[in-house]
């Protein structure tokens, strides 16, 4: 699958089927720490995703 990750950009491809948290695992990243997106919708850690599938990985960023 084809990933994109935001803050600093990078582009990467990930052999699937995998679930959202096995894909957190494999690039190191903590499930509170971003949001996962496919197309135009967030998906959770137990959502399983296909080989063609485009992931965009953004940070959760708070602020006040």
């Amino acid at each position: 699958m084809h990933v994109v990750l935001q803050h600093p950009r990078r582009e990467t491809e990930i052999k699937g089927p995998k679930t959202v948290g096995q894909l957190l695992k494999k690039l190191d990243l903590l499930p509170e720490a971003v949001l996962v997106i496919r197309g135009d919708e967030l998906v959770t850690e137990d959502e399983a995703l296909r080989e063609d599938d485009t992931i965009e990985i953004r940070p959760v960023i708070s602020g006040g």
